[in-house]
């Protein structure tokens, strides 16, 4: 057998819980749900452009260069950042445990059977 196998378990009697995670598992967690929230973000973006490449481009040949988006060009990486910001701050609401821990006290009264 293994010698992993073969040690004996520790116990956890000091107080430490076994679900609760290093702080940089939970940091690497949250910025990988920061990258999902990305690449969620620009797959919609690419649904979008396909979208009117295969409807609006084909039927009017509207191709957008009259609305002068160019000055909006600025707030593109703040918007990213934002994006990934967001998405990390979620992360970590869940993956730190915050998201599922109940914050209602319990009530002393017993529950009334209604009908």
């Amino acid at each position: 057998m293994s010698p992993v196998v073969q040690r004996p378990r520790t116990a956890l009697g000091n107080g430490n819980n076994a679900a609760d995670q290093h702080w940089s598992m939970v940091l690497f967690e949250s910025c990988s749900a920061g990258a999902l929230a990305l690449g969620v973000g620009i797959a919609s973006v690419m649904l979008a452009i396909g979208v009117y490449a295969l409807f609006v481009w084909p039927l009017t040949y509207w191709d957008l260069a009259n609305l002068g988006l160019e000055k909006y060009a600025k707030y593109g990486n703040t918007a990213l950042w934002s994006i990934f910001a967001g998405g990390t701050l979620a992360g970590y609401w869940c993956f730190s445990g915050q998201a599922f821990k109940d914050r209602r006290k319990p009530s002393s009264k017993p529950a009334r059977n209604r009908r």
